[in-house]
């Protein structure tokens, strides 16, 4: 059997940055070739980033799309690399057809492409377009109907992108049809909690259906809200996983693999019946008929995957890292308040971006206990962070002498002096301020607006105040094992948690114990359960009475608060979008 050597190129793009991103191809392109590779494909729209959102709408951004894939032909071609076919994602518009009611013709699609030999060897789109989640491709794009089949060695590869491989029939169908001996996918799919797991599934299970061996190319890297761990793979036909990459890392991953040898005669055009209602046309490419050399097999490698809290915290690093750096910033600020919240995200934020670029504020008010104002300069004396101490009691006080207010607009008040100091200093040094808030304290509504809110991006936004905890105590663990000081002080840990807005207050005081509030969030937001299926599933009625009121009234704060980086299956912006306006209860 012939014996391809594959590269599964999973690299860190930036929406926009097209000419940075053909140096990404033709760099990672050229690791290939001195690897040895046959072939190297990589991800979903690698060219202009993933997603483009309504940049595909604008006719500018896809010419500039459609002309840096052939300019990126010709260069690989100059650089020596034309024997060397690579598969890119890319953005392109559908050629003449009729699209579907209300999209006029050349609407945009997402698009992958080969080339080879100085030239674009052949185009095609994305089959399935996703509509749920954080997804709207529906919104965008128009599907393709045909399915490139490449023959190179001896071996005939039919490529699709992402959602292709999630659903059932389309390109997987009509690779079996046509007896494909590998079937290449590139994919853009972003992470979530224990994703890595189901990928595998799903890959070993459309091999068998394939008949075909699966070489799966993920993008890797933060992109506002979503963050794509990588984890690329290939699976041979039975479903055996053969090689894995790292995840939350830029890699080429090489393997071999045997594949069957392609018929003498190449699958015809079609249409072929794709078992999904649609048809599919088939289009045959011979890249070269030489058959692969003789050479010592590569040993296979298989990274081993991350443990989940391990994993959770990578894609906030990463995340946070990649909004820092794509947009242009070279620091970030935030309140330090002691409390285990502001402590892990200013831990996440010194792995992000070092340590020395990390600027913390204290800012005690009359009803911040001494111990918060130690932590927190425990915390920055352990990191090595930069730090202010601002006590805000005299500030508060002279807002207090100008207008009368009490109860919760004066607890409030604090919350927005301290914003406003942040803020402040982000426009005279040109820091990016991250806000501290969890996925719990956004649920019910327990922030403040224009105080604690306020800010550029929120690294631990879709993070449970339960796992907070536990993404702590992981990296605290992950400190002692290598010998150094646990960056995060016990008492940050294992104290009661209180936003110290009046005196003695803790956050039972307004919340229930938090195992207890985030399995009832948790099956309300994230598995929409309804009142009388959260009760049925074992939640106490008048509670679910209470955590729904807080959730459903809350709904204007979160439409206001920063972007931060996906983590769970549900996260507040992208993926759940509920009315602000509602008499629904």
């Amino acid at each position: 059997m012939p014996r391809l050597r594959i590269a599964l190129a999973q690299t860190n793009s930036c929406v926009g940055d097209i000419t940075g991103n053909a140096d990404l191809i033709a760099q990672w392109s050229r690791r290939a070739a001195d690897a040895g590779a046959d072939l190297v494909a990589f991800p979903e729209m690698a060219l202009t980033g993933y997603p483009v959102e309504d940049l595909a709408l604008r006719e500018s951004f896809v010419d500039a799309s459609l002309a840096a894939l052939e300019s990126t032909a010709s260069r690989l071609a100059t650089d020596g690399l034309g024997g060397l076919p690579v598969v890119v994602g890319y953005l392109d518009r559908e050629p003449g057809a009729v699209p579907r009611v209300g999209r006029p013709a050349g609407a945009p699609q997402d698009a992958v492409a080969v080339l080879y030999g100085g030239r674009v060897a052949v185009r095609s789109a994305k089959h399935h377009l996703p509509n749920y989640g954080v997804f709207d491709e529906f919104r965008y794009f128009v599907p393709g109907d045909r399915l490139p089949v490449l023959r190179l060695r001896g071996v005939d590869i039919a490529v699709a992108v992402c959602e292709d491989l999630w659903q059932e029939g389309g390109p997987v169908a009509v690779a079996r049809q046509v007896g494909a001996g590998l079937l290449l996918t590139v994919n853009a799919s972003p992470y979530e909690r224990d994703k890595d797991d189901v990928r595998l599934e799903l890959c070993a299970r459309r091999a068998v259906e394939a008949g075909a061996a699966l070489a799966y190319v993920n993008m890797v890297g933060g992109q506002d809200e979503l963050v794509f761990d990588g984890d690329s793979l290939v699976v041979d036909a039975a479903g055996k996983l053969l090689a894995r990459g790292p995840q939350f890392t830029e890699d080429l991953l090489v393997t071999d693999v045997e594949l069957p040898e392609a018929a003498a005669e190449p699958p015809g055009p079609g249409p072929y019946d794709a078992a999904d209602g649609t048809r599919i046309r088939v289009e045959h490419v011979v890249l070269s008929q030489d058959p692969a050399p003789e050479r010592a097999p590569l040993p296979a490698r298989i990274a081993e995957p991350m443990e989940s809290a391990a994993e959770i915290y990578a894609a906030l690093v990463t995340g946070t890292r990649d909004y820092v750096r794509k947009n242009g910033f070279r620091s970030v600020i935030l309140n330090l308040s002691g409390g285990i919240d502001s402590a892990l995200v200013a831990t996440i934020a010194s792995d992000a971006v070092g340590p020395e670029r990390v600027y913390t504020l204290l800012l005690p008010s009359r009803y911040s206990s001494d111990h918060s104002v130690q932590d927190a300069e425990e915390l920055v004396k352990r990191q090595g962070l930069h730090a202010q101490l601002i006590p805000i009691a005299d500030i508060v006080g002279a807002f207090e002498d100008r207008i009368d207010i009490d109860g919760l607009a004066a607890e409030n008040l604090q919350a927005r002096i301290r914003g406003m100091l942040v803020m402040s200093l982000s426009n005279q040094h040109g820091h990016l301020v991250l806000t501290t808030g969890n996925k719990s304290e956004l649920a019910t509504g327990y922030s403040t607006l224009y105080g604690d809110s306020a800010g550029g991006f929120a690294p631990i936004k879709d993070v449970p105040k339960t796992v907070v905890w536990e993404l702590s105590r992981w990296r605290n663990a992950q400190a002692e094992a290598r010998g150094e000081v646990p960056p995060i002080p016990e008492n940050s840990i294992t104290k009661p948690p209180s936003a110290e807005l009046r005196p003695g207050q803790v956050d039972t005081d307004s919340l229930p114990a938090y195992d207890i509030l985030d399995a009832l969030l948790h099956d309300y937001v994230e598995r929409d359960l309804g009142r009388d299926a959260l009760v049925a599933a074992g939640h106490d009625p008048a509670l679910v009475d209470r955590v729904i009121r807080l959730v459903d009234r809350a709904e204007y704060k979160r439409r206001q608060y920063p972007p931060g980086p996906k983590v769970t299956g549900r996260n507040f912006g992208r993926d759940r979008r509920l009315p602000i306006t509602s008499r629904w209860s």
